[in-house]
């Protein structure tokens, strides 16, 4: 398990001295009096961990593996419009904007050539899944402000949504009229480029009942050309309780998102002229529109003093216009139903827990394609129907041998199908007419321990087996029928600790995934669409550290580093050459100064250490460069339920490159690289937050 570069003894050594740990900070245990057996829990409570976050960190730190949980309030007082600014501070998590509602997301290395949206991660919100029933999926839909927390599983840790996929899962909680922070709230952001967003939530509980509801709505002009956005999000949540852990909630929410799409450019025009647009964007105004709406009703229930059961039955369903080489006209329709048993006891004499239940998805999607005139559609090109259906069947189980030492074993079986007809359009030429369908069968087992010191410090370390079968996208059914494409494999070794002493609150994860037939994609030509191939082996290896230090009481230092070292492992095509996108060495870090008077300031900046690798071929005369950014956050509590805040981005204007796509080889004239994101340029944005 040598590190393939001479970096990593560096970047360990970094790693332990600067990177936020267990993604804000641990806390203490709920305080039932009879539960102190049943969790592994570290540190105090802290402004950031009301104690609906420090319960979630106490059920997530039994995990023997790298977790976190993002608290509401961690960003409250930022301007946070997307998923990757929730996440900035978790260790290990790479997520950085790409356009309006979109972001780049790669968790050690899942879906790392995805050219557009999301694949190889679970994204959920109260474990219901924005992605498809294929498990591609879009960001656009989710909204950081109806988040009463976020949990964060990384890889093999998310068994306990069933998951078997290399980059695990994220799921966004909606906050509860008993959970939620205030009873009335108010927002007002505003800013550069024609930015207004408005967020209203109200909260309340009359007995057995408790209720909250939220609506935000967004206006971007966009910094960029064709970047215009609008965006509407509502959201309820309603419950009644029978007693202590028995309750049925009912959940709804809905978006409706219209979003121009700036698409991605050469590297000299990200540099040089950022807020130019791709030119064919611009010629066919490309855009990404949806609405959905999603329902779903859950159970928190008591079953007897060890077990209880949570489950839920949902349904989805989003439309779709999408207008980029073609318009893509698509309806579709999600459901299923997960359970989960929760138990406490003894086996042998010796303290024991263990969660164990199922997952079952079905997807149905009615697609058509058409020519696009300038964003409008002019004459039907393609159509089909995809069905999608997914079931897991999964459990974990600890045993503690000693007071202090728990073993831990687990697995989850997996079963994917994947039905796809395609019709023929008359009078379109090259169309087919085809009807396949495959299925994808796989077990994927997990070991691991815990081990917690008399002052709450942990050490852990797992092994597990992930699986991700192909999704639609991937597989492109042609006139030869599907692509033949096998499910992604991994197996993936994980050591860390975490813990608090005094002032310094860390987190430090090790990892190593050894994949077969990993799932690459790239952009083969200057006119094609993205293609997926089965790689020969790889692996993915690297560092995740964050560093909490309470330097003085006003003051507190912030760091992230991630060390990503991705490499084919004898391919025949590529040899030992490094994998591109992800950075090798990003690093984030924020200084804040809390005054007693009841303002603050917090400078922050992101460092990306080194140049990255655009294409598998590893050319060296195109590399997306190494950039620092540098932000500046203030506030002021006026009083008690009023703030205002400042958020100013890039606050030196930086010409950087946010991220991009790969592609081949880019020393071929026939391999198109206008395949870079730019980073946003200088901007300001302001706020007020008014609750009661």
């Amino acid at each position: 398990m040598s590190l393939k570069t001479t970096a990593a003894p560096c970047a360990l050594l970094l790693a332990a001295l600067a990177g936020p740990a267990f993604a804000q900070q641990p806390a203490t245990p709920p305080s039932e009096p009879t539960v102190l057996d049943s969790v592994i829990v570290t540190a105090r409570r802290n402004a950031d961990d009301p104690a609906v976050v420090a319960e979630a960190r106490a059920r997530l730190s039994r995990t023997p593996g790298a977790v976190a949980v993002v608290s509401a309030e961690s960003y409250a007082d930022r301007y946070a419009p997307n998923l990757a600014d929730v996440l900035r501070d978790a260790p290990g998590v790479y997520a950085q904007k790409k356009w309006g509602g979109d972001i780049r997301l790669s968790i050690r290395g899942s879906g790392i050539g995805n050219s557009s949206h999301n694949r190889g991660t679970l994204l959920a919100q109260d474990g219901v899944p924005f992605n498809e029933a294929d498990g591609f999926g879009d960001f656009q839909l989710i909204d950081p402000l109806i988040a009463r927390y976020t949990e964060v599983y990384k890889g093999g840790n998310a068994l306990r949504f069933g998951g078997a996929l290399l980059g695990g899962a994220i799921n966004l909680v909606t906050p509860t009229g008993r959970t939620a922070a205030s009873n009335l709230n108010l927002r007002l952001d505003g800013g550069s480029y024609g930015t207004v967003r408005a967020h209203a939530e109200v909260a309340g509980v009359r007995g057995d009942w408790d209720g909250f509801a939220a609506v935000t709505g967004q206006s971007v002009d966009g910094w960029r050309q064709q970047s215009e956005g609008k965006s509407l999000h509502l959201s309820a949540n309603i419950g009644r309780s029978f007693g202590q852990d028995r309750e049925v909630r009912l959940l709804v929410s809905g978006g409706d998102i219209h979003q121009e799409i700036p698409g991605s450019v050469s590297l000299n025009d990200a540099l040089t002229q950022p807020e130019k647009a791709n030119l064919g964007n611009l010629s066919l105004n490309y855009q990404r529109n949806m609405q959905s709406i999603r329902t779903t009703v859950q159970t928190h229930w008591r079953l007897d003093q060890s077990t209880v059961f949570e489950g839920a039955v949902y349904g989805t369903w989003k439309d779709l216009d999408h207008p980029i080489f073609q318009v893509i006209d698509q309806e579709s329709r999600n459901y299923g139903a997960f359970g989960r048993f929760d138990w406490q006891g003894q086996v042998a004499g010796l303290r024991a827990d263990a969660f164990y239940g199922a997952w079952y998805r079905q997807g149905d999607l009615d697609a058509k394609q058409w020519a696009n005139l300038a964003g409008q559609q002019n004459g039907l090109r393609a159509r089909s129907f995809q069905n999608g259906k997914g079931l897991d069947v999964f459990g974990e189980g600890r045993l503690f041998v000693t007071d202090r030492l728990a073993l831990v074993a687990g697995g989850t079986w997996g079963r994917a199908e994947r039905d796809y007809q395609s019709y023929v359009v008359p009078g379109v030429a090259g169309t087919i007419d085809l009807s396949v369908d495959k299925t994808f069968d796989w077990f994927a087992p997990r070991a691991g321990l815990l081990w917690e010191s008399e002052e709450g410090d942990q050490v852990f370390a797992n092994v597990t087996r992930s699986v991700e079968p192909p999704n639609f996208s991937a597989l492109s059914p042609t006139a030869d029928g599907y692509q033949p494409l096998v499910p992604q494999e991994a197996v993936t070794w994980e050591i860390g600790t975490r813990g608090r002493r005094g002032p310094v609150t860390w987190d430090v994860t090790a990892y190593r995934a050894e994949l077969d037939h990993e799932l690459l994609n790239f952009l083969p030509n200057v006119t094609g669409l993205p293609a997926t191939f089965n790689a020969g082996p790889t692996v993915h290896q690297g560092i995740e550290a964050g560093l909490d230090w309470r330097i003085a009481p006003q003051w507190r230092l912030r760091q992230t580093y991630a060390f990503s070292d991705f490499f084919f492992d004898g391919d025949k095509v590529y040899g030992d050459n490094d994998l591109p996108v992800v950075p090798p060495h990003l690093y984030r870090a924020e200084l804040r100064y809390d005054h007693p008077a009841g303002w603050f300031v917090a400078p922050s900046l992101e460092w990306s250490m080194a140049d990255s690798w655009v294409d598998y071929a590893n050319t060296p005369t195109l590399k997306s460069p190494a950039y620092t950014v540098a932000n500046l956050n203030m506030g002021w509590t006026v009083r008690d339920g009023l703030t205002v805040f400042a958020d100013v981005r890039n606050l030196f204007d930086e010409a950087y490159v946010s991220n991009f796509s790969a592609v081949t080889d880019a020393s071929l004239a026939s391999v198109s690289t206008a395949v870079f994101f730019p980073g946003e340029g200088r901007s300001a944005y302001v706020g007020v937050r008014m609750s009661y």
